[in-house]
């Protein structure tokens, strides 16, 4: 995800802003027009309520991607327990596209995250998007891949 959002903004732009961590924590569109970057901001809160103080740049670098990798992978793992529960076809591109508006429209300026996303220019709502998009289909092809795992493990075993 991180990779098709840095991608993006180089064809694009060209040049990619620098974030704490690198390409490990691409949130191009958001530092380009905000200048700042939801993974820093949350994990800079979450030390704060933790530990009573600012992360410094070293420890900024480690922990901004590991609040968006862990926000990742708990969305994918209620998403795969829903989709095995409901044993139906499940979008992974659907999914995405709900983490999308939910998390990065929605929520992330209700939490002071982002800024309005009223004031973000289209290019920018279609590059998280598309990410997103990536990141949901990632998810079901591991998921489909998971699931075809143990059923053949399963059934080895009877």
């Amino acid at each position: 995800m991180s990779e098709v959002q840095r991608l993006w903004t180089r064809v694009v732009h060209g040049d990619a802003p620098e974030s704490a961590a690198g390409r490990h924590d691409a949130r191009d569109w958001q530092e380009r027009s905000e200048h700042q970057n939801s993974n820093e901001l949350a994990a800079q809160a979450v030390a704060g309520f933790l530990l009573g103080r600012r992360l410094r740049q070293e420890e900024l670098r480690f922990a901004a991607p590991l609040v968006h990798y862990l926000f990742g992978a708990t969305v994918g793992a209620i998403y795969g327990a829903y989709a095995e529960r409901r044993q139906a076809d499940v979008s992974g591109a659907g999914f995405g596209t709900t983490v999308w508006l939910a998390a990065d429209e929605i929520a992330m300026p209700l939490l002071g995250l982002s800024d309005s996303t009223a004031h973000r220019p289209l290019e920018m709502h279609l590059q998280s998007l598309f990410a997103h998009l990536v990141f949901g289909t990632a998810t079901e092809m591991t998921r489909r891949s998971v699931q075809a795992h143990f059923d053949g493990a399963a059934s080895h075993a009877a």
